[in-house]
């Protein structure tokens, strides 16, 4: 059994740090984007060593106090905030923000668990060199939330997840002892790779300190566009066609349709619309290419070939870095449009490519029978996920439907899981999604996970409900 924080163990854990380690849990940290969980105010620990990380995990452990890791705060699943249960340590890593060390000949970097993510971003830029990890909250989010939860974002096209972009990391495990894992290496085969194991566990297992980077050259030359394309099927075939003119030299491919742009509108009129009559379905393409290769001919010839084929009926590409940030804008700012509007459901998804556009298409024939909803379809088209959020009609809210809200998130998810695909593409479990893992997930996959938990965390410290049910609920 957990115990909750009372002051007495608040005292013992103040013992083993400096006063100024601790503060009173705030609103900020108390709360995540969506206003879906509120924490319980507790205490904060704010370490600035990986050693004194593994000093608070070693005393919440043998007082079996909970632990509830703390990045940016930039969840969408409710990973960083705990409702209920014995009132929780908050531990977090916003003051181990050093970026250790830059190898640019190996095209490395070393970031403790708290560096914000556009920091990491800026310090490869430095050096010359490209971090390729990009999400809309880049500008809050740090390295170690994102490598516990996977993160995804617009560039895993062409260079992967937060997993693949992470040669080693440091960890403070739940007995307090460290994981020296910080490698520079690229093939290290020795046995089990507790990295992998680590890194997408929500902080479950663990909390990541420190990371060792990959990074990549960054492209000489750089073009966007749009291309209006017929339908989500066209903008598949769009991608084909794309990688046969340029191969991997597209960054991102991001499908973009009509209720977004009106959602734009809507709520952020400053956000110009390029397009005289907004088409239906649109595609933001970014390509970063070397040598001697032209992103704009490329480009130009794309559309070209795809227009000749039937996929695209327009299109625009950027002229200058200005046009090509007002482009992104666009992207970029949907998730905010969302917002405001306030959806009834949000689904991140994703599904095999050959059963997107089937996916779409049916999941829009079975939102229509439950009533009147808007849906705002967008996302990585490239890598088969998609945001896939339900709104109110125009004059509703979201208060309105939500005693529809499970019925609409279990059909969305239903027909995901029919055609082969997953429930989370890059947002992670949480607290959110556990019932999901539970009725998705296959049974022998969960009973691992739970003895790997079991082996690790035998008290249940580590983000108790988070991923998994606590065993306790």
């Amino acid at each position: 059994m957990l115990n909750s924080l009372t002051s007495d163990r608040a005292a013992a854990l103040r013992s083993g740090l400096p006063d100024d380690r601790f503060a009173a849990a705030d609103a900020a940290h108390l709360q995540e984007p969506r206003g879906r969980y509120a924490g319980q105010a507790g205490l904060l620990a704010l370490p600035r060593s990986t050693d004194e990380v593994a000093t608070l995990i070693r005393l919440a452990s043998q007082m079996r106090v909970p632990v509830i890791p703390y990045g940016g705060g930039t969840g969408l699943v409710g990973g960083q905030v705990a409702e209920a249960g014995p009132v929780p340590l908050i531990l977090s890593l916003e003051k181990m923000r050093t970026v250790r060390a830059v190898y640019p000949e190996e095209n490395v970097l070393i970031a403790d668990a708290g560096v914000i993510l556009a920091d990491v971003q800026a310090a490869a830029e430095q050096a010359g060199r490209l971090f390729p990890l990009s999400l809309a909250a880049e500008g809050s989010a740090r390295i170690g939330g994102n490598l516990s939860t996977n993160a995804g974002g617009t560039g895993v096209l062409r260079y992967g997840n937060a997993r693949d972009l992470c040669l080693g990391i440091e960890a403070v495990l739940p007995s307090g002892e460290v994981f020296h894992g910080l490698s520079r290496l690229r093939k290290d085969n020795t046995g089990y790779d507790l990295r992998h194991l680590l890194i997408g566990a929500e902080g479950t297992l663990g909390i990541i300190t420190a990371a060792a980077l990959k990074l990549f050259p960054r492209p000489s030359a750089s073009g966007t566009a749009l291309m209006q394309v017929t339908s989500p099927a066209a903008a598949l075939s769009l991608l084909a066609l794309a990688r046969d003119h340029v191969g991997d030299g597209i960054s991102a491919f991001e499908l973009i349709g009509a209720q977004g742009f009106a959602f734009l509108a809507e709520t952020m009129p400053q956000i110009r619309n390029p397009w005289a009559a907004t088409p239906d379905w649109c595609v933001l393409i970014e390509l970063g290419l070397t040598g001697p290769q032209n992103p704009a001919s490329a480009l130009e010839g794309l559309f070209a070939a795809a227009r000749e084929a039937g996929l695209v009926q327009d299109g625009m590409i950027a002229q200058n870095a200005q046009q090509s940030a007002d482009f992104w804008s666009i992207r970029e700012n949907i998730p905010e449009a969302n917002r405001r509007i306030g959806s009834v459901s949000s689904h991140d998804i994703s599904v095999p490519l050959g059963a997107l556009a089937d996916f779409i298409a049916e999941g829009g024939v079975r939102i229509a029978r439950l009533g009147k909803f808007r849906i705002n379809c967008f996302g990585h088209v490239g890598d088969g996920n998609l945001h896939y959020n339900v709104f109110p009609a125009p004059g509703k809210s979201r208060a309105d439907h939500e005693v529809e809200r499970p019925q609409i998130k279990r059909l969305v998810h239903d027909l995901v899981h029919e055609m082969g695909g997953s429930v989370s593409a890059e947002h992670g479990v949480g607290r959110l999604k556990v019932a999901d893992m539970e009725r998705y997930a296959d049974p022998t996959k969960l009973d691992a996970m739970r003895a790997i938990k079991a082996a690790l965390d035998p008290h249940g410290i580590m983000n108790p409900g988070a991923v998994l049910r606590a065993a306790d609920t």
